[in-house]
Parts: C-alpha cells; structure tokens; sequence
C-alpha cells in the first residue's frame, strides 16, 4: 500500500475567521521549506469564482491557495462549488463544472452522493503532494448539518484526516466559541482534533495566556498558536461579500468609484486592484443608501443572477441615481452581469437565470443579452482598444450580448471582440473579469481620470503572501504541525 500523504484540516468556529488566509500563509511557508504543497477545500460556497489550468471553475480562496503553494490552480483542490442564484436555490459545480442548479433542500438530501468525487479530487492531489492543506467550510459546531457532510468532520472522518480549529478573536467570545465547539463534536471527531489556533489578535499577546489556558484545559486541546492581526493580509484578494471594505474618506484630490453591492454580488475581487491604488477612493454602496453625487466612476459588478439582481438594483433606486450620475458627466463600467444590465434588453427564453421571459435593462448601452444554457469558462489575454495595453483575465457566464454598440469594443481578446461602448466613451462593458489586475491596463484606464498610478499589483500581491507566511512563521508552531500532519 502507497504510504499516505502528510496532511492536515483547518476548520473554523465559524464563517469568515480566517480559515482561507491561515491555509494560504502556511501553504506559502512550507513551499518555501521546500515542500510541494497542494491546497484543498472539498466544499465551498461563494459566489466569487476563479478558472483553474483546465477551464474549469474553483473557489477565489483556493486559486489563491494554489498561487501561494506555486501550484497552478486545478479544479481538484475544490471538487464542489456552490454559486447562490436566490435565497433557497444554488448552482452546483462539480469538478469545474457546472451540475446544474438545486434547491438548498435538495442539495442537503444529495451532498453525501458527492463524498466520491470529493476523495477522488483529493486522492488526485495527495499523489502530486508532500503535504495537502485542507481547508474546512463554516463549522463542524453546525451540527444540523451534520448529515452527509463533504466539508468538515464528515470528510476528517472519511479520510482520518487531523484537524485544528481556528477561532476568530476579534469578532469577541472565542473562548465559548472554541469550548462550545468541542462539546457539540461527536467523541471519534474530538479525537481528530489535535490543536487549536488563535486568529486576528489585538494588542499585547500575554493577555490571552490565560484565556488560551482555559481553552486547553476545557477542551485537552493544546495551543499551536496566537496569531496578531497583519493588516498587509488586506491586500489579498477576498472571498466573502462580508469582507468588503468602504472608505468614507473625503479627499477631492481622489477619484471616487461607487460599487452598488449587489445582493447576489460576484467575482468582486475583480475591484481590489482599484481599492489599492492611492488615488482611488473606492467604495461598496450598501443597500439603502444612495450613490454618492461625487462618483466619477460607477461600476456594475458581476452578478450570479443578471436578472434577479437588475430587480434589485431598481428597488434600492440605484438605477435613478446612475442616471443623474450619467447627467452630471459621470461614468459607467459594467462587468459581466453588470455589462448585461447595461444594456436595453435581458431576454431568458428559457429560465435558466430564473423565471423564463424578457426584462428592460437599463438602456445606457445600445445592446441586448440572451441567456444561454452554455457556460463560458476561460482564461483570456488580449488587447484594450483605447490605449492597446494589454490584458489577462477570464471569462465566467452565461448568455450572448450583441447590438450596435458592440462595433465599439471594450477590448480584443485574440482578436476576437469583447464588450461594448457608447458613442460618447462614457458607458462601457465588458465580459472578462480581472481586467485590473493588469498593471499597464489599470494605468491607462486611471490616466482617462487624470489619476496618476505606479501600483504594481501583482508583486503586492507577493509581497502580502510573503508577509503572511513570515508573520506564520512567528507566531504559529508550524513545525508541530508538520508533525501532526505526518503523523495523521
């Protein structure tokens, strides 16, 4: 029998307490102790989506994981992919690709179906790697969902994998956080258990020393760890809608750009190049507040339902206020579903983004959209018309856009054309995300704005990863958990 391959599980006392970064940070630490990391998640939600090197579709977090390890990203480090359409529905990816769409009910009832392609994937990895990095979903604490879980304990137990959970101290309560977890875990999943970490601590370190004592006594798990918060972990690209940031900072000198948070908001890390460049005052405008009358820029995000969420940027009146926007010289940016908004007509003949029929969009492009059921799901480089600075990005969406306006290209992409263009230059839209990620492209487009940029964004972007896994190397006992992961 092949020997089994070092590895080890970061689950979480909840959502959002650092699970993706602590894998990203340790994943880049021990690819630089000479080990070929391979990260993985085997379930994740979120409507923010990477291409993998086969075309296919995984989580932003584990195409950040897989940058950090110097891996390319591969549909394999995240087999299954929930993408929110509504409230009750969720489209399924399954290896990179989509499955179809189900109802949280339904998804509940057949997640355990989807354990073999789970192990598959990780079996996948495990023979590339010296040691997996697995990242948990939410908590093991939720134990309603403890039927036929893919993404926690049930995966832990599946593959005797070793845990360690992780609290957020910041958010408060993470003592009866960590304690709670431990008492609702079963006794064979406690036993998994070989550590906890403290995450995003403030001020001076001694303080907890008690409060982490109380923790291992509570619990007879160890401590491997209390890591102080790095505010260069910002600079990463984030995965949850509920890390976006605003600035309400008022400075004439800057330009600001207005993101209405849509309520199915995607692919938003496409913006965090534009929230690190110095001239940029970007902001994420939350439901129930205005567009501010200061914008020089609106830009109408991605979206994992065009349609559901054009309803709902009318119910904020978000769609009067682009307009006095447009009336007082302002501009406007559409990405993917937000470029489908843009333009006179939303037709679903056949209700694959919901209900089947024909909607108004908003008119500001001379173009119209049909929504097709083939997904297009590809890593693109190309060309910007006005200034010929080159592009990288990607495509993820459904439908086809097309109208006079489109004779107008936003960019070339293997000179094919992309996107449209008002006549006037002041309303654009485009399918490919991640168009400012591309140093000499985000400079043009700033200069339009007479805002000057020398951001090099993807070397912060490894300057951050560096950062993370030095502050790891401080503060956490990687060493013993290379040694757990071994030991298994």
């Amino acid at each position: 029998m092949a020997a089994r391959t070092p590895a080890v599980m970061i689950q979480g006392t909840g959502s959002n307490v650092g699970k993706s970064t602590l894998v990203a940070g340790l994943a880049r630490a021990l690819v630089r102790r000479g080990l070929t990391v391979a990260p993985f998640k085997p379930q994740n939600m979120s409507n923010n989506a990477a291409i993998a090197v086969d075309g296919g579709e995984i989580g932003r977090a584990q195409a950040l994981q897989a940058r950090a390890a110097r891996m390319a990203p591969s549909v394999h480090m995240n087999p299954v992919l929930l993408k929110p359409e509504s409230d009750t529905g969720t489209q399924v990816i399954v290896q990179g690709r989509r499955a179809g769409t189900l109802r949280a009910s339904d998804f509940t009832r057949r997640k355990a179906d989807l354990m073999p392609v789970v192990i598959d994937s990780y079996t996948r990895l495990a023979r590339e790697a010296d040691i997996v990095l697995v990242e948990g979903a939410g908590s093991p604490a939720e134990i309603n969902l403890r039927a036929g879980d893919i993404a926690n304990m049930g995966f832990a137990m599946a593959t005797g994998m070793p845990v360690l959970i992780a609290g957020d101290i910041d958010r408060g309560g993470v003592i009866a956080s960590l304690v709670g977890t431990h008492a609702v875990l079963e006794a064979d999943e406690q036993a998994l258990v070989r550590g906890f970490l403290i995450n995003k601590f403030r001020g001076d370190r001694r303080l907890f020393d008690d409060g982490a004592a109380a923790i291992a006594r509570l619990t007879t798990w160890p401590c491997l760890g209390v890591v102080p918060w790095l505010p260069q972990a910002a600079w990463l690209p984030a995965e949850d809608a509920f890390d976006l940031s605003r600035d309400d900072t008022a400075d004439p000198a800057r330009l600001t750009v207005a993101v209405p948070m849509l309520s199915r908001i995607a692919n938003f890390d496409d913006l965090d190049p534009l929230g690190l460049e110095p001239g940029v005052r970007l902001i994420f405008i939350r439901p129930g507040e205005a567009l501010p009358g200061d914008a020089g820029l609106v830009i109408l995000p991605g979206s994992k339902s065009t349609i559901g969420d054009l309803a709902f940027l009318r119910e904020q009146g978000w769609d009067v206020d682009i307009r006095a926007h447009m009336r007082r010289g302002g501009r406007v940016l559409g990405l993917c579903g937000g470029y489908q908004m843009l333009g006179h007509t939303i037709a679903d003949p056949h209700g694959i983004d919901g209900p089947a029929g024909t909607v108004e969009g908003l008119g500001l492009l001379d173009v119209s959209t049909v929504m097709t059921a083939d997904k297009s799901t590809v890593v693109v480089t190309g060309t910007h018309c006005a200034s010929g600075a080159a592009i990288t990005g990607y495509e993820i969406h459904l439908g086809h856009t097309q109208g006079p306006d489109c004779a107008r290209p936003m960019v070339t992409l293997d000179g094919r054309p992309d996107g449209a263009m008002s006549a006037d230059g002041r309303v654009q839209g485009t399918y490919v995300h991640g168009l400012f990620t591309s140093d000499a492209f985000r400079h043009a487009w700033l200069r339009d704005f007479a805002v000057g940029s020398g951001l090099a964004y993807e070397a912060k972007v490894e300057l951050a990863l560096d950062a993370l896994a030095d502050h790891l190397e401080a503060h956490l006992d990687i060493d013993r958990i290379i040694a757990i992961a071994r030991e298994g």
